[in-house]
C-alpha cells in the first residue's frame, strides 16, 4: 500500500502496554473524534503487542484474546470504520512477539489473510526473536508480499529499529513507514538520543517510505508503560513535536487520550506544524549548521516556502543565526523574504541578510519562510 504522507494516529503501547481491551479501544476512538484529532489527520488506532492468545488455534490461525476482545477484532474494526477511523494491529517477523505472543514467522500469508478478513488497515511489524537462519530483510519482504496479496489495502509499518542496516533494504519490502531508531521513553535523555540518531536518516525519508522516529510521548507526563519519573517539561515536549513534524516522521500519539490535558492537545494540533509534516514533496532536510548538541536545518516545501528548525539539545541557552546564502538565497531588490514563527505567528525579516534569535536549553523553534516578488 502506497501512502503519500506520513501516517498519523494513536498507539496503545506507550501508555498501556499489555493492559489493553476492547473497551479501551472504543473509548479512545470516541475521544479521538470528540477532541477533533481526526480532523487534523490522526486516523489510525493501533493495537500493539499482547492482543492475542498465547497459542494459535487448531487451524494455525492467530486468535484474539476473547477476554480482552469479547466481540472480536472484526467487530472492533467496524466500530472504528463507522467513525471514519482506521484500525491497526501488531505482529512480529520472529518466532514470537517481543512480549512472547505468537508472531508471523512461517505464517505470513495466513496472518495477512486473517487481518484482511477482519478489516484491518495497518500492520505494525516488529523485529524480535528472529530465526537465526533467515535475515530480517527477507522476512519483511515476505510479509510485504503477503499484505499486498491479502485482497485489502493494509499499510505496512516495519519496526526493525534501524537494525541490520535497515535503511539499505527497507525500500525493497513495500513498507510505507519504518522505525529508524530504538524505542522511545518519556524522558529528555531518550528524546535527545532519538533526535541525534535521526539525522543519519535524512536521505532515506521519502514518499511511500517514511522514517519513523517512534511514537509521541507528548501528554504522558511520566505516566504509563514507557513513562519515567516526571516525564518531560512542556518545552521538551514542544521540542519533541517540533522535530518529529519538521523531519516528516509519522505521528502516532502514545498518551491516554481520555485524560489528555489542554496544553498537550495544543501541542498535537498545531496546524502549521502538521502541514510541514504532511508536506507532499517530503524533501530531504539540509544543514544550515549542526553540532553534537545544536541543530539548524531547513527543508523546501511544496508551495515554495522553506521550513527551518533550530533545536538546542544542550543544557545551555545560546544565541544563533543563519543567513540567506545558507538557504540557497540571496537578497535582491525584487524579493521579499519573511520568517514566521509557527507557534507565535510573529513575522520578521532578515537584517543585513541575517536572521538571529535566542534558543534556550532543550528548546527548539520552527519557522516558515516565504518568498515573494515585490
Amino acid at each position: 500500500m502506497l501512502v503519500s504522507k506520513p501516517p498519523m494516529g494513536w498507539n496503545t503501547w506507550n501508555t498501556f502496554g499489555e493492559k489493553i481491551n476492547e473497551d479501551l479501544i472504543k473509548e479512545t476512538a470516541d475521544v479521538l473524534v470528540e477532541k477533533g484529532l481526526d480532523k487534523f489527520g490522526y486516523k489510525y488506532v493501533v493495537i500493539d503487542d499482547c492482543w492475542a492468545l498465547r497459542e494459535r488455534d487448531k487451524d494455525g490461525k492467530i486468535t484474539a484474546d476473547p477476554v480482552k476482545f469479547p466481540h472480536g477484532i472484526k467487530a472492533l474494526a467496524a466500530y472504528l470504520h463507522e467513525k471514519g477511523l482506521k484500525l491497526g494491529m501488531y505482529s512480529c517477523a520472529g518466532n514470537m512477539t517481543c512480549a512472547g505472543y505468537p508472531a508471523s514467522f512461517n505464517h505470513e500469508f495466513t496472518d495477512a489473510e486473517t487481518f484482511a478478513e477482519w478489516g484491518v488497515d495497518f500492520l505494525k511489524y516488529d523485529f524480535c526473536y528472529l530465526p537465526k537462519t533467515v535475515s530480517g530483510k527477507y522476512l519483511f519482504r515476505r510479509m510485504g508480499l503477503a499484505l499486498l496479496n491479502s485482497g485489502r489495502d493494509i499499510l505496512f509499518s516495519g519496526c526493525s529499529w534501524g537494525a541490520d542496516n535497515t535503511k539499505d533494504w527497507i525500500k525493497t519490502t513495500s513498507a510505507s513507514m519504518w522505525r529508524c531508531t530504538g524505542d522511545i521513553f518519556d524522558n529528555w535523555e531518550s528524546l535527545k538520543s532519538i533526535i541525534t540518531l535521526r539525522a543519519d536518516f535524512d536521505a532515506v525519508n521519502s514518499v511511500g517510505s517514511y522514517a519513523d522516529m517512534d511514537m509521541l510521548i507528548v501528554g504522558m507526563n511520566g505516566k504509563g508503560n514507557v513513562g519515567l519519573n516526571k516525564g518531560c517539561t512542556e518545552e521538551e515536549y514542544r521540542t519533541h513535536i517540533n522535530v518529529w513534524t519538521f523531519m516528516g516522521s509519522p505521528l502516532m500519539v502514545g498518551a491516554d487520550l481520555r485524560t489528555l490535558d489542554d496544553k498537550s492537545l495544543k501541542l498535537l494540533t498545531n496546524k502549521e506544524l502538521i502541514a510541514i509534516d504532511q508536506d507532499s514533496m517530503s524533501c530531504q532536510p539540509f544543514d544550515l549548521y549542526s553540532s553534537s548538541d545544536f541543530m539548524q536545518k531547513a527543508r523546501i516545501l511544496d508551495n515554495g516556502d522553506i521550513a527551518v528548525l533550530l533545536c538546542n539539545l544542550s543544557d545551555t541557552d545560546r544565541g544563533t543565526w543563519f543567513d540567506l546564502s545558507s538557504l540557497s538565497l540571496e537578497q535582491s531588490g525584487d524579493l521579499d523574504v519573511t520568517v514566521t514563527d509557527v507557534w507565535t505567528n510573529e513575522t520578521r525579516g532578515f537584517v543585513n541578510q541575517c536572521f538571529s534569535t535566542f534558543v534556550k536549553a532543550h528548546e527548539s523553534k520552527v519557522y516558515r519562510i516565504k518568498l515573494k516578488k515585490k
